[in-house]
């Protein structure tokens, strides 16, 4: 392939998320179990949601269907059954309807975050439990930075 002799200024360049959105492997190791990984990117979005006027009343029901979900997952449970699963699953759309409903760009913000993490969890359980962590954790910092109830 030849090489690209413009200057980098004419170069197309790669879209850029912004650096509060995890990339795909920060994800992959949220969902896999890195609590460090967790902890930094957790914070980074709940101090931009925040910023982005989410308040908690605008994610109160997703975050209760998250944990209707994690209270059928039986502790020892593998693997999600096929209704859990199906829950899981049809968050996303959940998600992408209220961030076209919401005012503000704050659910849209979580939908670009939540969404690629559950397209990761598949149907094992631990990866299940660690979004929850995560989505909780989200949550925790976004309360910590001075998130609103309305």
């Amino acid at each position: 392939m030849p090489a690209d002799h413009r200057p980098r200024s004419d170069r197309p360049r790669e879209p850029q998320s912004p650096n509060w959105i995890p990339s795909e492997s920060q994800i992959e190791a949220i969902i896999a179990g890195d609590v460090d990984v967790l902890i930094v990117q957790a914070e980074k979005i709940g101090r931009e949601l925040v910023e982005s006027r989410l308040t908690t009343s605008q994610v109160r029901g997703v975050f209760g269907t998250v944990r209707q979900i994690e209270a059928a997952v039986h502790p020892a449970a593998r693997e999600l059954d096929d209704l859990t699963y199906r829950r899981l699953k049809l968050l996303i759309p959940r998600l992408a309807y209220q961030a076209k409903r919401e005012r503000g760009q704050g659910v849209a913000r979580l939908s670009d975050v939540l969404t690629p993490a559950i397209q990761r969890i598949g149907r094992d359980a631990d990866r299940f439990r660690r979004f929850v962590e995560f989505f909780e954790a989200v949550l925790a910092y976004h309360k910590a930075h001075g998130g609103k109830e309305q």
